[in-house]
């Protein structure tokens, strides 16, 4: 049998599993730029002889590609974070968000985006929504269905659970006053 078919074969056999596996990792507009990017880069390969389940071996590379846009995204975090202080789009106040000053170092960093992923899924998009890929309040909120005020409610509870969830993790070794 010819590669790219059978490649094709198996890989249209798997796309739905792939599509749900990706889909548990990425926001849903980003499943299938990964899935294809799966099609593409087990086309690449030369030699399947090695691969004893190729149907596995899909899952693995679409699931590591959903990881790496995640990895990505978690960059475009950091690099946005020294600018949500000065959000015009959403305030908390008057108070100082000192959460987001902590995380500069990669271990502070690999924390941060722990208690990210420990928000609730809704927040959780709503949150990286805005602070990862910038969308205004308006766009998410059409995107999720959902209100602009419950956008903004999702953002402070993302940042005030972050703040919480690292306070919890870093305890004694915490700056005084650094998150309060």
């Amino acid at each position: 049998m010819h590669y790219s078919n059978g490649m094709e074969r198996i890989y249209f056999k798997a796309l739905g599993l792939m599509r749900r596996t990706v889909g548990r990792v990425v926001p849903p507009d980003d499943v299938e730029d990964i899935v294809q990017e799966t099609y593409v880069k087990a086309c690449q390969i030369r030699d399947l002889g090695h691969i004893r389940n190729p149907q596995s071996f899909l899952l693995k590379m679409a699931r590591n590609l959903a990881l790496d846009h995640i990895k990505r995204a978690e960059y475009r975090l950091a690099t946005s974070i020294t600018q949500l202080s000065g959000d015009s789009d959403f305030e908390l106040g008057s108070e100082h968000d000192s959460t987001l000053d902590c995380v500069t170092g990669d271990q502070e960093f690999s924390l941060f985006c722990e208690a990210v992923r420990q928000l609730p899924q809704q927040c959780r998009r709503a949150f990286v929504l805005k602070k990862v890929y910038g969308y205004s309040q308006k766009d998410i909120a059409d995107r999720l269905g959902i209100s602009e005020s419950t956008v903004e409610k999702h953002i402070a509870t993302g940042l005030l659970k972050s703040r919480r969830f690292m306070r919890n993790k870093m305890g004694a070794s915490l700056e005084p006053g650094r998150y309060e």
